[in-house]
């Protein structure tokens, strides 16, 4: 007997979901990327997604400028192509979040640390720059036999694509066409902020006994050692690891080591 929806295929090497349960998204930001999609009209749809992202369905998902690739086994032999694409900002918008930014300074070191502070939802839509989808900016497209929009191949992608945004929120600006280089350089652009020109290095000496005689008696003072104002700053801005599939983070994993650290340079 012909059955509507045939079951699907088990996947082999699959994303695996850090949800085990209950909605999608750990941050605000992606949280705010799922209810961005609810109130578009898909809830119901993005249940049955979920149930596909949690049994690790989706084979791939890579983001590009204004453009995500996935691919998802369904019912079929091949895994079905599915493509998100989000409308990119145009040179004024983009220009009125720069301007927004600027005028909000404490926005600007959370970003550069890796972080989405809650109050750049609102800063951006007092500047009328859409972050997240609204609208028809969002087309979604699969290449499944279902005719309902989103499928649940499409559903399951934008699942998981909430637990990458909660990795990296660079991805939102990404989906709007900026890379996270070109937003940054862009952003210390506009708030003046220039890095001073590391000193010129002084070479070795090619005498071994100099290099066997050790360090000298008395080094050069570093200057008074002051705990940062967020936890691993320098972590934060390398970006996020891409191999880390953890519930926590990176950079909360190593806290509690380098808040340790920190206490006991402050204490000598």
């Amino acid at each position: 007997m012909w059955e509507r929806y045939p079951k699907r295929r088990a996947a082999r090497g699959g994303i695996q979901a850090l949800s085990k349960r209950g909605a999608f998204g750990a941050t605000w930001w992606g949280r705010r990327w799922m209810e961005s999609l609810e109130e578009m009209g898909h809830e119901s749809r993005l249940a049955r997604g979920r149930s596909y992202a949690r049994a690790g369905q989706v084979l791939t998902l890579d983001l590009e400028p204004g453009r995500v690739r996935a691919q998802v086994q369904g019912s079929s032999y091949e895994p079905y192509d599915v493509t998100l694409k989000l409308l990119p900002l145009t040179k004024p918008e983009w220009e009125r979040l720069y301007s927004a930014l600027e005028s909000e300074p404490g926005l600007l070191a959370p970003l550069l640390s890796g972080e989405l502070p809650p109050a750049l939802d609102s800063v951006l839509l007092r500047a009328r720059v859409p972050l997240f989808p609204e609208g028809d900016d969002l087309e979604m497209t699969c290449d499944c036999y279902d005719w309902e929009e989103p499928c649940k191949h499409v559903a399951a992608v934008c699942c998981l694509l909430a637990e990458e945004l909660d990795r990296d929120p660079f991805g939102l600006f990404l989906l709007r066409g900026k890379t996270r280089e070109q937003l940054l350089e862009a952003l210390l652009g506009a708030s003046g902020s220039s890095e001073a020109p590391a000193p010129p290095v002084e070479p070795l000496k090619a005498d071994p006994a100099a290099f066997w005689h050790g360090l000298p008696e008395s080094l050069p003072s570093l200057g008074a050692v002051r705990r940062p104002a967020l936890s691993a700053p320098v972590v934060r801005r390398l970006g996020p690891f891409p191999l880390w599939r953890y519930p926590e983070p990176l950079d909360s994993a190593l806290s509690p080591t380098l808040q340790n650290a920190a206490e006991r340079l402050e204490s000598q």
